[in-house]
């Protein structure tokens, strides 16, 4: 089972996290009522199974606790891949979501890149400040060693847009993550 537990707490957030890449149960709570929303539909579609508790100065704003829940995302679903022998390791999805077409393309090469090109309509959707889907996904990138692109094709609405980015970067992990060789996917022999 590719599995991983990670707890980090710091001076601005308390995260615990666990990931089952071979699926399970899902249960997200963060503080952040769209951020629980868009995390449990992003595990739906990715087939990951996870628990998610976050406890973070929502008194300042939700930027702590967005950025942070990335980082240790980003981290466990790097120490759930291990060695990645087997991987897919590419993947690409586009997903609509009513007047919103998104795009996701990714590769679980070890080598962490984000490109974001996603602007939103709305700075908020309920008490979700719309920027942070973009310091979400960058962070998300950074630690688990995934090169990342993702754009807005158009939209309107920025609920519509997030939700169509997350969606698409569900479907594109549980993709990439597909073992489908017996060896790493690489010429090199390794992805690191």
């Amino acid at each position: 089972m590719r599995i991983s537990e990670i707890n980090r707490t710091t001076k601005e957030t308390d995260i615990s996290l666990s990931i089952c890449l071979e699926g399970g149960e899902v249960s997200v709570s963060t503080g952040i009522g769209f951020f629980d929303h868009m995390l449990t539909a992003m595990f739906f579609y990715s087939g990951f199974g996870a628990k998610v508790t976050v406890k973070g100065d929502l008194y300042v704003d939700g930027h702590h606790t967005v950025e942070d829940t990335g980082i240790v995302l980003g981290k466990s679903v790097r120490e759930a891949l291990g060695d990645k022998k087997g991987i897919r390791r590419f993947a690409s999805a586009y997903i609509p979501m009513d007047e919103a077409l998104c795009f996701t393309a990714l590769d679980f090469s070890g080598r962490a890149f984000n490109v974001y090109d996603a602007p939103m309509p709305q700075e908020m959707i309920g008490s979700y400040e719309a920027c942070l889907t973009e310091e979400f996904m960058r962070a998300f990138a950074v630690n688990a060693g995934l090169t990342l692109h993702q754009k807005c094709i158009y939209g309107s609405n920025a609920h519509h847009i997030t939700e169509a980015l997350f969606k698409s970067l569900g479907v594109a992990m549980k993709d990439a993550v597909e073992v489908v060789d017996d060896k790493v996917v690489s010429t090199k022999g390794a992805l690191e």
